[in-house]
């Protein structure tokens, strides 16, 4: 199915790159008077690794920012009437935007938060539930990462059976963030991951 309107989408693919871009840790860091994420911890522009030099108040703030860089978009795309294909689409855009910003040399975070805000505009029961995954996970490991693997791979599964039409989407955003997180595998398996 195409798009009712090429050029529309065109526009909000674009607009959610360059959204996606920001990296929204850094000026929170840098308003707040913290070190640069990049340089610290895990060297990861989000929330988990700012919340490690920084505590909850500026981890909030980073996750709730990259969260509506990726709900902004897509509620816009759905708010043209556009179709849930090209809602998905500009998803992809916003959260690649995150992994590859074009406004740092593109060298990106991991794209967790991001795509929980897009997830919630376009399939919000399959998000909320993977973000459930994602506490339970937390709250027994304390381990970031493990919790957005398990969570994201979930994504595809929860969706196939709750909101279909949105099961490419999940698909390719477990492969991204998945293919994102390999470091972390690593870790993982020689049981050398940090945790919160």
């Amino acid at each position: 199915m195409f798009p009712s309107d090429p050029v529309l989408t065109v526009l909000l693919c674009a607009a959610a790159y360059l959204a996606g871009s920001v990296l929204f840790a850094l000026p929170v860091c840098q308003l707040l008077k913290l070190p640069d994420p990049r340089a610290q911890g895990s060297g990861n522009p989000g929330a988990t690794n700012v919340y490690r030099t920084g505590g909850w108040p500026p981890a909030l703030l980073t996750l709730a920012l990259d969260a509506a860089k990726g709900w902004l978009p897509v509620w816009l795309a759905h708010a043209a009437g556009l179709s849930v294909m090209v809602q998905a689409v500009v998803a992809l855009f916003a959260v690649t935007g995150h992994m590859i910003p074009i406004f740092y040399r593109f060298k990106g975070g991991k794209g967790v938060a991001t795509a929980l805000g897009a997830g919630l505009a376009l399939a919000p029961v399959t998000t909320l539930l993977m973000a459930a995954i994602w506490m339970l996970v937390i709250w027994r490991w304390r381990i970031s990462a493990l919790a957005s693997l398990i969570a994201i791979v979930c994504g595809p599964l929860i969706s196939a059976f709750l909101e279909p039409e949105t099961l490419p989407l999940f698909g390719l955003l477990a492969l991204l963030i998945v293919v994102r997180h390999r470091n972390n595998l690593i870790r993982l398996a020689q049981g050398r991951e940090a945790g919160l």
